[in-house]
């Protein structure tokens, strides 16, 4: 098949002064696009590794992949780095030829050992998302054999497990698929560690833009790569200035200091209303909000207990009030919008019936837990909002609030009991969140399997492991869709998730600037198409 070629909040002069001269002014620099967000979540930028939304984000505009989705349509899987693929007649092996003429930032070409080393290393260093293409059969071990490099422009990639040549596709789609400068990592080699803590904030890719500054909590610096395949982007640097709160945010945006607020209020939304200089964007989002427990907890894990869970919420409530605008209600963990979604939504508030099946369980009036969550709005409201139902059923709560540096760490150790957390796909495909909701192959401690959330949550989601297996494997559309079907239904009544809302992707722009545009992954935002 072929593809169609297509912080602190300080000044942003303060903060660019170490690396480029400009005036202290009121409005943005013409040609770099200024970004106010929390980014607190961000842990690394080793693609490899990165398995947070920010840090995503930003990936995605530094790296290439074999396959991707372009800003024209983000419903349609396109060729990043490939112009073509074909596959083996038995479906168990693609050929991959690549474009000609594409360079890295560091001025290295791009070749089909770049991509055999690049996702041979994400297999070997085995961090968090290393699960998304491991899944496809690929060990340490066979990864060799597995991914080789025909010669300087074409790869052969073999699928080593039962799966559907198109959700492979999909897969090598992600972000811990992205190729990186082989040359170049390996000169940053410290005693075998493949570049490891040297990418975490540096770069090595082909993407529109090359990591200049990343200073934690503070601010992230792209600047363009002029040779980027579709030519040079128009903005030649992107600021991504930690701002976490979202008051500060929006006076940040009416004043002119920034061209975007990501993470703007609904009320603050409302507020741009008149202003001809602002303007307020949506955009599909596939983030979920859910609740999550424990299933080595003594209380939470009990059957009654968990279904109770389901009536504690307000839905209705929350999505009227303070995320209004923001969040839609969404029980099913495939979002809404997305091929196979299940958009039944039965659960309401029910209080007396949640109070009813705890005293069924056996829990004691006054029984205690905590509620994990960031340190953000809207997870502490919501928290809040949980915290104030479960006590009128009976339940005491301690809320624990964290940014995302130290909660995704401890959520991946499986040291909470109840959780508010947010989930966004990996890849357009549904296996992106079955894999994640409803697999659980081994669910020891040992295992480790941190980027699955049923093993966070010590679910060993029994029945559902095999269901998902069999729909990764089958080919038929049709009967595909049907199978995720049911995993949703199953999930969304007897499992350690209570699924929620659905966010809906919300910010606040300057009207001066265009072609900003967002997908509903948690990685489609493209800075290359951004013109002022």
């Amino acid at each position: 098949m072929n593809f169609s070629s297509t912080f602190k909040s300080v000044s942003l002069a303060a903060l660019l002064a170490a690396s480029v001269a400009i005036p202290a002014i009121a409005e943005t620099p013409k040609d770099t696009f200024v970004i106010a967000r929390n980014t607190a979540d961000a842990i690394t930028l080793d693609p490899a590794e990165c398995f947070e939304f920010t840090g995503g984000r930003i990936v995605a505009n530094l790296y290439e992949r074999l396959f991707l989705f372009e800003p024209d349509n983000l419903t349609k899987l396109v060729g990043g780095i490939a112009e073509s693929y074909d596959f083996s007649e038995d479906g168990k092996t693609i050929t991959v030829k690549l474009r000609d003429g594409l360079t890295f930032h560091s001025g290295n070409p791009v070749t089909a050992n770049d991509v055999a080393y690049s996702l041979g290393r994400a297999v070997k260093l085995n961090k968090t998302p290393a699960f998304i293409i491991t899944q496809i059969g690929w060990t340490p071990e066979n990864i060799a054999d597995a991914v080789k490099a025909v010669d300087d422009s074409t790869v052969e990639i073999k699928i080593l497990a039962n799966m559907s040549p198109a959700l492979v596709l999909n897969l090598l789609s992600s972000g811990v698929s992205s190729i990186v400068d082989m040359k170049e990592v390996q000169a940053h080699e410290v005693d075998g560690d493949m570049g490891y803590a040297w990418l975490k904030d540096h770069s090595a890719g082909s993407g529109p833009y090359k990591l200049k500054t990343w200073k934690a909590n503070e601010l992230v610096l792209l600047d363009a790569f002029e040779d980027y395949r579709h030519g040079a982007p128009a903005m030649k640097r992107v600021a991504i200035r930690h701002v976490a709160e979202p008051s500060a945010q929006r006076l940040l945006l009416e004043k002119g200091d920034v061209d975007a607020a990501m993470e703007l209020t609904a009320d603050q939304l409302k507020g741009l209303a008149g202003n001809p200089d602002v303007s307020a964007e949506q955009y599909p989002k596939g983030y979920l909000m859910y609740l999550a427990v424990n299933m080595e907890n003594p209380i939470l894990s009990k059957p009654k207990v968990r279904e109770a869970l389901h009536y504690i919420p307000d839905y209705d409530g929350m999505v009227g009030s303070f995320l209004d605008g923001q969040y839609k209600i969404h029980q099913n963990f495939w979002p809404g919008g997305m091929w196979a979604a299940v958009n039944d939504n039965p659960y309401k508030q029910d209080l007396a019936k949640a109070k009813a099946l705890v005293a069924e369980a056996g829990v004691e009036p006054g029984a205690k837990i905590t509620i994990d969550t960031l340190n953000k709005s809207p997870f502490t409201e919501v928290a809040q909002s949980v915290q104030a139902s479960l006590k009128e059923i009976g339940i005491e709560s301690e809320i624990i609030l964290s940014d995302g540096k130290t909660l995704w760490p401890k959520y991946r150790a499986r040291k909470h009991e109840l959780i508010v957390a947010r989930w966004g796909p990996d890849y357009s495909d549904p296996h992106s969140n079955a894999d994640a909701f409803a697999h659980n192959p081994d669910n020891s401690f040992e295992a480790k399997l941190t980027g699955k959330l049923t093993w966070r949550n010590a679910w060993d989601a029994k029945g559902l492991t095999e269901l998902t297996d069999q729909a990764a494997s089958e080919s038929d559309p049709a009967k595909r869709e049907a199978i995720y079907a049911t995993l949703q239904k199953m999930v969304r009544e007897d499992s350690a998730f209570t699924v929620m809302f659905q966010a809906i992707g919300t910010f606040g722009q300057r009207s001066n600037v265009k072609g900003f545009v967002n997908g509903a992954t948690s990685d489609q935002a493209y800075y290359r198409t951004v013109t002022k």
